[in-house]
């Protein structure tokens, strides 16, 4: 495997926002209140490039959104880095990373996304 990417966390901001510019807008247009997060590492030393954390749309009651804080994702910086082999490698995997854990906040699964082009 190459090493790891070397990259600011400025370099890395602007990574993700690229990799943010390349998922369809339909897609993000159904994202409602969550924000995108980039954290270095994720809690408990496990590798994750990035996680969902909020209730799913199909888990939310009608209540809903009074009080709750947006979900999150986070985006992972240094597994990302870890995991890729060059900037360019870096923007695409964040933009699957991201619709990913967006898949998940809409309770679509895995064989979904494949079929999408997104697995």
């Amino acid at each position: 495997m190459g090493g790891m990417v070397e990259m600011t966390p400025e370099e890395f901001e602007d990574a993700v926002n690229d990799g943010l510019d390349a998922i369809p807008e339909e897609l993000l247009a159904l994202v409602d209140n969550v924000v995108v997060l980039i954290e270095d590492e994720p809690e408990g030393g496990e590798e994750l490039l990035g996680l969902y954390d909020g209730v799913a749309l199909t888990d939310r009651g009608a209540d809903w959104g009074m009080v709750d804080l947006p979900d999150r994702i986070f985006i992972y910086r240094g597994p990302t880095l870890r995991h890729c082999e060059d900037a360019d490698h870096v923007r695409e995997e964040v933009a699957i990373t991201v619709v990913h854990e967006i898949a998940h906040h809409f309770g679509i699964d895995d064989e979904r996304l494949h079929a999408l082009g997104w697995g």
